[in-house]
């Protein structure tokens, strides 16, 4: 898959999720052209005060740059553990917590070698007890691997020794450790248990890393952003960038929902028209979403049940559409949305 051509797609999305605008670029397209792009595309709206929302992966210094021109602003996401002078620095600080919201937590802190740029630390406290559970269940099966290998290097040295006293020998001989050292490599290198250990320097054996585990306890629940906006409250900065899920969400229903990959064209224009497609019939999702208040699941469900059957007799031909149940009538009134008719397309026999 990694040698087939790539596409980028950018989507702009109001706070409600709405879809309004879709662009297309080649795999190979930097950020800096796709942040310039859509910020001027959308300078031609004549909208009025722009605050854009970004993810981590859009912050650097000349995106965040670009994005102020013309009085605009941004909210972007910071990374916490990247090992920048800055985020260690704003998750130090201490101070008390705003509610914002049951499951929102907000704290500004402002630094003095960064006076442009607001920093928002946002908790989630039912995140913070997932991390916490997770981690617990990391270190349990850490501890448990560390001690099965323990044991079976123990037993190995003792039918070692048992052996080497059989046999007379003084010296008992060395175990083979091959096996053991290789199931540490592999908790070692594990993508997600590998990050808790340590390894000592002298006999090379595994332990867990308490420091590591401690300092990792103080993220749980915990997200970093940073803001040019010097108006917006802590809150509405940690609120517009949740937003941000609106988009992740839409992108989500893209590739899932309407199967907007794999993409069987290859002329650009076609290409285009393909994705075009499927940011319309998204945009017909989240309006019929936000007019019914039901998900898009629930919608297909219900409407999927309605049929329209063809009748034939000795009179002619016609098509009659089955009942709509209360719940299918409501998507419709509530949708704006013509009910069918009972009966259509009648055809006399001749």
């Amino acid at each position: 898959m990694g040698a087939l051509p790539q596409i980028v797609i950018g989507l702009a999305v109001t706070r409600e999720g709405i879809p309004v605008r879709c662009w297309v670029w080649p795999g190979n397209t930097s950020d800096m052209t796709v942040i310039e792009q859509v910020k001027d595309d959308l300078r031609d709206w004549r909208l009025g005060r722009v605050i854009t929302v970004v993810d981590s992966g859009f912050s650097s210094k000349e995106n965040m740059a670009y994005l102020q021109r013309a009085g605009g602003h941004y909210i972007c996401g910071v990374k916490m553990r990247d090992g920048s002078q800055q985020a260690r620095e704003a998750m130090s600080r201490q101070g008390r917590y705003l509610q914002v919201r049951d499951n929102l937590r907000v704290k500004e802190v402002r630094l003095a070698a960064d006076p442009g740029r607001r920093w928002i630390i946002c908790h989630n406290p039912v995140e913070a007890e997932r991390d916490l559970a997770r981690r617990t269940q990391q270190l349990e099966t850490i501890t448990a691997e560390l001690d099965r290998i323990a044991a079976a290097r123990a037993a190995d040295a003792a039918k070692a020794k048992a052996k080497a006293a059989q046999q007379g020998k003084k010296k008992t001989p060395k175990p083979m450790d091959a096996p053991h050292r290789k199931a540490e490599c592999a908790l070692r290198d594990h993508p997600s248990l590998g990050r808790w250990l340590k390894q000592h320097p002298t006999t090379g054996r595994l332990s867990i890393d308490a420091t590591k585990v401690k300092a990792e306890a103080n993220y749980d629940g915990k997200y970093l952003i940073a803001t040019s906006d010097p108006d917006l409250s802590p809150g509405d900065i940690a609120v517009g960038y949740k937003n941000l899920l609106q988009a992740e969400a839409a992108f989500r229903t893209m590739k899932t929902t309407l199967d907007l990959r794999p993409v069987y064209h290859r002329l650009d224009e076609r290409i285009i028209a393909h994705v075009l497609l499927c940011w319309l019939a998204l945009l017909l999702i989240r309006v019929a979403e936000r007019r019914t208040g039901q998900s898009w699941p629930v919608i297909n469900r219900e409407l999927g049940r309605v049929h329209q059957v063809t009748l034939s007799g000795p009179a002619g031909r016609l098509r009659q559409t089955t009942r709509l149940t209360p719940a299918q009538a409501q998507l419709f009134k509530d949708s704006d949305v013509a009910m069918p008719p009972k009966m259509s397309g009648l055809e006399p026999t001749e």
